[in-house]
C-alpha cells in the first residue's frame, strides 16, 4: 500500500460505460499526473476496462471500486487490478479483500464501522459518502478518537472542497471525479481530463 500511494493526493473514481473509453481516459490522467486510477465495477464493461489499462497503458496503477463480494474481488484480481476500494465492509469481504494480498480500501460512515475495521486490522479506510456524513467537520471530529486511523474520502469532493479535506492530518489523499466528469468522458474531452488531472495533481497536503 505504501509503495503504491505514496506521493498521491488525489484518485480519480472512474465509471467507465464505454470500453473504448477506457485506454483514451487512463492515458489523459496519467498525462495529467494521476496515476493512481479507481474503476468502480459498476458496468458490465468494468473488468474489461481495468484489465485494458493495466496491460496497455503504461505508468498507470488501476485499481477497482466499489467492491461488494468476495466474487467482486476475484474478478478485480483477474482482470489485473492493483488495490481494492469498497463503499462498506462486511465479515465475508474483509476476508476476502485481505486474503488477496492486495491494497484493500473498505469504507466507513460512523464511528462503530470504524472500530469494527480496526477491529480486523485495517486501519486505512474510505470515509464514504463524505459530504453526506459530515464532510470535513466529521473527519476533523474524529480524528481524536481514532488515532492512527487514516482516511481516503470520497462522494462529493471537488476541485474545490478537496484542498480543505486534504489539510486534515488524518486525510492523505481523497477521491473524486471532477476530473473526469461522465460528460466530458462522454464527449472524449480527453485534453480537457489531462488539464483537470493536472491540477488535481498538483494538490499536496497542508
Amino acid at each position: 500500500m505504501h509503495e503504491i500511494f505514496t506521493g498521491t493526493t488525489v484518485i480519480p473514481v472512474l465509471t467507465i460505460e464505454n470500453l473504448d473509453d477506457a485506454i483514451p481516459l487512463a492515458r489523459a490522467l496519467v498525462k495529467g499526473g494521476l496515476r493512481c486510477i479507481e474503476v468502480t465495477l459498476r458496468t458490465p464493461v468494468a473488468s474489461q476496462a481495468i484489465a485494458a489499462i493495466a496491460s496497455q497503458v503504461s505508468g498507470a496503477i488501476v485499481g477497482a471500486g466499489t467492491v461488494l463480494r468476495p466474487a467482486d474481488v476475484a474478478i478485480a484480481r483477474n482482470a489485473g487490478a492493483q488495490f481494492l476500494m469498497s463503499p462498506g465492509l462486511t465479515p465475508d469481504l474483509a476476508a476476502a479483500g485481505l486474503e488477496s494480498e492486495m491494497p484493500f480500501i473498505p469504507g466507513v460512515a460512523t464511528p462503530s464501522e470504524i472500530m469494527a475495521a480496526r477491529g480486523l486490522g485495517i486501519s486505512f479506510l474510505k470515509f464514504f459518502p463524505a459530504e453526506a456524513f459530515g464532510g470535513v467537520t466529521a473527519l476533523r471530529d474524529l480524528a481524536p478518537a481514532f488515532k492512527g486511523v487514516a482516511f481516503c474520502p470520497s462522494s462529493g469532493i471537488t476541485e474545490r472542497n478537496a484542498p480543505d479535506y486534504l489539510a486534515l492530518p488524518n486525510v492523505p489523499m481523497v477521491g473524486g471525479t471532477w476530473m473526469a466528469t461522465p460528460e466530458m468522458i462522454a464527449a472524449g474531452d480527453w485534453r480537457g481530463i489531462s488539464e483537470a488531472a493536472f491540477r488535481a495533481s498538483s494538490l499536496t497536503k497542508a
